[in-house]
């Protein structure tokens, strides 16, 4: 045999220098969550690692990822019942913890790369995306909202906004707002593919926002489709998002290779709740390897044609590369 490929493989050194794929702990993005008060460091029980911190604590989580490399940051606010309403009026008050939070946070540390999530979903009393009249979701009405949320988070200090509802034109309108209102340099990654699925239970109990009724199936996208994603990634480029996102990103890694393929922005993926947690309790029963796991998966992804991972391995991986 005059081809044998074996020999590409035959050390490790060798094996590193034909490596492909890299992840480096500058690809990552790591998702925290945020509650309301003091010294508050309350662990996700479905999602073993995982806290929810208030202000001040958060505020040391980062610093301790800050010397680990890890410089980007998507905080999640947990609201409880009492502030919630149909309208999301607490997601625009400008004293509300969550902005407060943003604020100090870029205070603190102006160097890191903070991403805010858009949704009414953390304030709605619905646990929708979108406001819900007589038990349907209203998309252009929906819009208005996001859009005074996005102002608030954009004065807050926010470097990239989430828009994660999958309401049709959010991305425009959200654009064009932040640019007459001064904020040119607030970058959009949209939640371009999402899709409606199973594996966001355990984000629900972080945030205690499941719907109170139906599902989101009527704005989140259906698990079936790929071609569909194009539809909203030419419509989220031409709207002017910056970066295009696919969630979740182990069942959808052909959604992101075709997105990649097709586009010259950025593409991001969120290895979402349920594919950190099944990982984790498979390891926890010793049935997996939880670093050569968590390892692969992130391969997966960025192999994929992902550039940037949102991912809640992104701590552990710090500590432990590939």
């Amino acid at each position: 045999m005059q081809r044998r490929p074996r020999r590409n493989r035959k050390s490790e050194s060798v094996r590193n220098l034909v490596e492909e794929t890299q992840v480096s702990v500058k690809d990552l993005i790591f998702p925290l969550f945020l509650v309301d008060g003091q010294k508050k460091q309350i662990e996700v029980a479905s999602m073993p690692g995982i806290f929810r911190f208030s202000t001040d604590l958060m505020l040391k989580e980062i610093e301790e990822c800050m010397k680990l490399g890890i410089y980007s940051f998507d905080v999640f606010p947990a609201y409880p019942e009492s502030l919630k309403d149909a309208v999301a009026s607490e997601s625009y008050n400008p004293e509300t913890f969550y902005l407060k939070a943003l604020r100090e946070i870029k205070k603190q540390f102006p160097e890191v790369c903070l991403m805010s999530d858009v949704a009414m979903d953390p304030y709605s009393s619905d646990g929708h995306d979108g406001l819900v009249k007589n038990g349907k979701i209203l998309n252009d009405e929906t819009l208005e909202i996001l859009g005074k949320m996005s102002l608030a988070q954009a004065d807050a200090g926010v470097d990239i906004l989430g828009p994660s509802d999958m309401m049709d034109g959010r991305v425009g309108y959200i654009r064009d707002l932040l640019d007459e209102n001064g904020f040119i340099d607030t970058s959009i990654m949209s939640y371009t593919a999402k899709y409606a699925s199973a594996f966001y239970g355990p984000f629900r109990d972080a945030l205690d926002s499941a719907p109170k009724f139906g599902d989101k199936k009527t704005y989140q996208m259906n698990p079936a489709n790929a071609k569909e994603a194009l539809i909203e990634a030419d419509l989220d480029v031409e709207e002017g998002a910056d970066f295009l996102m696919v969630k979740p990103a182990l069942s959808y890694l052909d959604i992101i290779k075709q997105l990649s393929d097709n586009y010259p922005l950025p593409i991001a993926a969120y290895n979402v709740s349920g594919e950190y947690s099944m990982v984790k309790a498979a390891a926890e029963k010793g049935w997996l390897d939880y670093d050569r796991s968590m390892n692969e998966i992130l391969l997966s992804i960025k192999r994929a044609g992902a550039k940037i991972i949102l991912t809640y391995f992104a701590k552990d991986f710090a500590k432990n590369p590939c």
